[in-house]
Order: structure tokens, then C-alpha cells, then sequence
């Protein structure tokens, strides 16, 4: 497991580690890390997703190890030593007929995962609403929307009736829409608002909060009683380098404390988990509004009411 989260000042404090991290919640009244943006598959489309990554460092030249890059087993055992109690194991699908599949075995994951809500996905294709119904019945807490690896438009017809759906039963919906790393041919989102102007009662869970337009996203926020933010990724060392915070970020976060939620793409991170914890900690820390209860909001009370966990 990592040691350090990140280099300390020579006159700072010590850098959060992983290790660190059960001590800090105790210390600061967090009861545990309920991470909202996780991705657990099949073995075989991990592999794949891992393959990704390593390829994408090498063409862009900003290379992305996989932090966390260990059998199933010993990443749930991380999580775990981690203070993580709940979480919602996120897949996606990149072509047609592969959300069913992808829904069937996140369904008997979660069965045998006692920490893992009931997660699902869908594509635009005939059978969405049908699946997706199905899983709302079966009692699905959460479901993962990637517009940018899936390249297909959100505001897509066959997709109206399963907004609709999730809208109706409240289940938030983590969406990729967003134009970081990468621009895709529907994302942005100004696109998405499109769909939350047609289902203005959507829990959306904006992933990477909205990276890089943050000020776009919070403006979201403030228009539409439903959408949230995640922090996957946001203020650590690798999307600072390419897509900054804005420096008033802290100061921007007070009027929507309640709606920013962690979460951090365990295990597909290129650098430790407590660095993402670390962010957190520090935006709660910058400004005297938020300070504990934001903190404690952020890792684990707004992930649980949105879970229901």
C-alpha cells in the first residue's frame, strides 16, 4: 500500500498516508468513508480498463499508474483498512448489449459484498428502460453514466423513459459528462443540463465535479435541487496539473456543502488514496464556514443519505 499521499512542507505537517487515514477520521468525528465513485467489473473489462490507462500515459506523456492494481479480494481488504465503509462499485458499457451483462454481475457482486450498494449502468438501446426498471425493483442505490467512453448523447430519446425512471425513484446517477481529461462528441455540460432541464428531479452526482468546467458545474448545483458533485480526482496533484481549481474553490463550496460528495475512482487512481482525502481536508480546513461539518459531510454523511446507507 502507498506510504504518502504527497510531499510536506518543511514546515507543514506530515503528509496523509494511507495508513493514516482510520486515525484522522477518529480525530475529526468522521465515523467512516462512505466513497460514492468506485469501480469494481469483471475481471476480464478491468483488464481492459487498466490497459487503457497504461496506453493513454504513454501517448499523452502524462502517465497514469494504476495505484491500486491488486486481485479483488485484497482491494475490497484495502478499502476496508482504508475506513471505508460503504461504497458503490461503478461499471460502464462502450457498446450496445453490454449493460445487462455488466448489471447481472454488479447485482451478485453487491449479494456477496456486504460494504457495496446494488449499482447498475445502461447505454441507449431498446431494452434500457426494461433493465433498468428491473433493477430499481431488485433495489439498486446508485447507477454510473459514462457519456464520454460510452460516446453516446445523453439527450437521446431511448434514454428519456430510464431519466425518467431514475428521477421518479430517486436514485442518484454518477454521470462522466464533462469534457476532462478528454472532450468526447457529447460531452459538456451544457449537453447534460439538457436532460436536467427535461428531468429537473434527477439526482445526478456530477463525476470529477464536472472537470475542468467546476464554476459551470457549481452553477448546476445552485439550479437544480438534485445535483450533487463528487470529488474523484478533484484538487489532487495529477488534475491540478491540467485542470486547476479555481483558488476561491473553498469559498465556493459553502452555500453547497451538502452537495459535494467523495469520491475518488479507487482503484484506477495514479496516486494514493488518502491524497484525494487529503483535498477534502484541506478545502475544509481553508475557510472557517466549513471546517468539521463540511468535512464530515463530504466523507461520509452525503454519501450515506444518498446511498440510503
Amino acid at each position: 500500500m502507498p506510504a504518502a499521499a504527497g510531499p510536506a512542507g518543511p514546515a507543514g505537517p506530515p503528509a496523509l498516508t494511507d495508513a493514516g487515514l482510520p486515525a484522522l477520521l477518529a480525530e475529526r468525528g468522521v465515523p467512516g468513508l462512505v466513497d460514492l465513485h468506485t469501480h469494481f467489473m469483471p475481471a476480464n473489462v478491468l483488464a481492459k480498463v487498466w490497459a487503457f490507462f497504461d496506453e493513454a500515459g504513454a501517448r499523452t506523456g502524462r502517465p497514469w499508474p494504476i495505484t491500486y492494481r491488486t486481485d479483488e479480494a485484497e482491494r475490497l481488504a484495502t478499502l476496508r483498512s482504508l475506513g471505508v465503509t460503504a461504497f458503490a462499485p461503478l461499471a460502464y458499457p462502450h457498446r450496445p448489449g453490454m449493460a445487462r451483462w455488466l448489471n447481472e454481475w454488479l447485482r451478485e457482486f453487491a449479494a456477496r459484498t456486504p460494504d457495496a450498494v446494488p449499482t447498475a449502468t445502461f447505454y441507449p438501446e431498446i431494452d434500457a428502460p426494461q433493465y433498468v426498471e428491473e433493477a430499481i425493483e431488485a433495489g439498486l442505490r446508485c447507477v454510473k453514466v459514462h457519456v464520454q467512453v460510452g460516446g453516446f448523447d445523453p439527450r437521446d430519446p431511448l434514454l428519456d423513459d430510464v431519466w425518467g425512471l431514475l428521477a421518479q425513484a430517486g436514485v442518484p446517477v454518477v454521470t462522466h459528462c464533462g469534457d476532462g481529461p478528454n472532450r468526447g462528441a457529447y460531452t459538456g455540460l451544457g449537453i447534460f443540463e439538457e436532460v436536467l432541464a427535461r428531468h429537473p428531479d434527477l439526482v445526478a452526482v456530477l463525476a470529477h465535479a464536472g472537470l475542468p468546467d467546476y464554476v459551470a458545474a457549481l452553477d448546476l448545483v445552485h439550479r437544480y435541487p438534485g445535483v450533487h458533485l463528487d470529488t474523484t480526482m478533484v484538487g489532487t496533484a495529477f488534475t491540478q496539473a491540467f485542470a486547476p481549481l479555481p483558488a476561491d474553490w473553498p469559498a465556493r463550496l459553502v452555500d453547497v456543502a451538502d452537495r459535494v460528495v467523495l469520491g475518488t475512482d479507487f482503484p484506477n487512481i495514479p496516486h494514493p488514496y488518502a491524497e484525494q482525502v487529503a483535498a477534502v481536508v484541506g478545502w475544509a480546513d481553508a475557510d472557517p464556514r466549513l471546517g468539521d461539518p463540511f468535512l464530515r459531510a463530504v466523507l461520509h454523511d452525503t454519501g450515506a443519505r444518498l446511498l440510503g446507507r
